[in-house]
């Protein structure tokens, strides 16, 4: 009986890989987003690059002012050591994909030149200037 049992399972399973197909894998964000209550985390990749870091940044600074304002480089290259490429990408649930480059130039230890999606002054006419206010200390009273 043990052994029609396994024959029968064995054959069931062989007629079922049967029935798969090899022409063409289904596409993996197709199905993800048809099934129903499924949790899809944000992919990130790289350091974030923001328009208002980009906006600090001045011809001139140095590579540690610089290292200071962008956090470190996605990449430095051995071979191009005055160049300093920055790359930010997210994935969002909603399929949505985004993508941020900037890419920094030095001469010796000062910049020279931004290229990349980012431009600096691109986002000053959406800054607001800060109103400037006038703080009071109270005088300090020791103990006498």
């Amino acid at each position: 009986m043990q052994k029609v049992l396994i024959s029968l399972l064995c054959g069931a399973s062989l007629g079922v890989g049967g029935c798969a197909s090899t022409d063409e894998p289904p596409g993996m964000p197709e199905e993800r987003s048809s099934i129903p209550l499924v949790y899809r985390p944000d992919i990130q990749q790289g350091n974030v690059v923001d328009q208002e870091m980009v906006d600090r940044l001045r011809p001139g600074m140095t590579r540690h002012q610089v290292r200071y304002v962008m956090g470190t480089p996605t990449l430095v290259d051995v071979f191009h050591a005055d160049r300093w490429d920055y790359y930010y990408s997210i994935l969002t649930t909603a399929d949505e994909f985004e993508q941020q480059r900037v890419t920094l130039f030095f001469k010796g230890d000062r910049l020279t030149r931004i290229e990349g999606s980012l431009r600096p002054g691109a986002g000053q006419a959406q800054l607001k200037p800060e109103p400037e206010g006038v703080i009071t200390v109270p005088d300090y009273k020791g103990r006498d």
